[in-house]
């Protein structure tokens, strides 16, 4: 079975009218029940956001797919010499380990989104809004696509077919989008394995116990292997946002701003070293501790906490959820 490359579906465009329709509902809902789920000049920001990247990834989609292209075909003479075969087909098996390995690699992108500032900049416009609902899925970096192809080159070289990784990745892409919802309740026992609206809101807190937590996207096993899940817990309402958020609505802040603080950090650095960790180093971090990355500050939490007597444990449950 062969697909063109010219004849590659898109996905969105018959996820797209649903999408439309959700947001309405919750839209309503909100209004209805007086949630404050949605804000305007919010949406719209989030629209304009959503726009751009829709159009840049519309651009870099040859590029990317391009590239797959190019591993796939560089890699063929090796996976005939050592493992035997071309290309690993189109049986319903490969589908899905194709999906496996799709949701791996956008585990380990998303995190290091998370934990190297220079690729938290192109990614902190998703996490920019203080309200979390359906529309804020559309809100993408327009810089994210340039680099993001890198973390899935060992799946072409393998033998995936890249239409079929570009499929993968695009019902990903569409699965994350019903993440976004406050409406939707703890859906006990499918969240040991999918990653569940309730799990990620706390993906989009910036409280310091959720801060870089739930990376995954189809699957939050990933989270659970690697360290880095975290249940929403009852007793700590998510506050949404990031902890220092751009005040803007303009989009051009909302992708660019914190590249612009980057350049500012980096121009003040007296040494070479200090440099290339405000860059590369995860957000927060600072020569002098002025500032402090989600690591840090957990860990001065868990001290505050381990200090704090048993008996009054339960004292700061109640003041959490008053």
């Amino acid at each position: 079975m062969e697909i063109l490359f010219e004849n590659l579906p898109n996905p969105f465009a018959y996820f797209f009218p649903l999408f439309v329709v959700l947001i309405l509902a919750e839209l309503y809902i909100s209004y209805r029940e007086d949630k404050e789920l949605y804000e305007a000049k919010d949406t719209v920001a989030s629209t304009w956001v959503g726009i751009g990247a829709a159009i840049l990834n519309s651009l870099t989609k040859v590029y990317q797919i391009g590239f797959f292209f190019l591993i796939y075909k560089l890699f063929e003479p090796l996976r005939v010499e050592f493992l035997g075969y071309e290309s690993l087909g189109w049986a319903w098996w490969v589908w899905v380990l194709c999906l496996v390995g799709d949701d791996f690699n956008f585990y380990w992108h998303h995190r290091f989104c998370h934990t190297v500032r220079l690729f938290w900049a192109a990614h902190v416009v998703h996490h920019s809004s203080d309200k979390f609902n359906l529309g804020t899925a559309f809100r993408n970096g327009w810089t994210i696509f340039l680099y993001k192809p890198i973390y899935w080159i060992w799946l072409p070289a393998l033998g995936f077919n890249p239409v079929m990784l570009a499929l993968c990745m695009s019902f990903n892409s569409i699965y994350q989008f019903f993440l976004h919802s406050t409406l939707v309740p703890d859906i006990k026992g499918f969240n040991k394995v999918f990653n569940t609206p309730w799990v990620h809101q706390v993906h989009h807190a910036c409280n310091v116990e959720y801060l870089d937590r739930n990376h995954g996207g189809i699957f939050i096993i990933w989270d659970r292997l690697f360290g880095t899940y975290q249940n929403r817990e009852h007793h700590i309402a998510p506050k949404f946002g990031v902890l220092h958020p751009p005040h803007s609505h303009n989009p051009i802040k909302l992708n660019f701003h914190e590249f612009s603080d980057i350049w500012k950090d980096v121009k003040r650095a007296k040494t070479w070293e200090h440099k290339f960790k405000y860059v590369f180093y995860p957000p927060g971090w600072s020569p002098d501790g002025s500032t402090k990355t989600a690591r840090q500050m957990q860990q001065e939490l868990e001290r505050q906490q381990a200090a704090v007597p048993a008996t009054a444990a339960p004292n700061r449950r109640e003041e959490a959820m008053a």
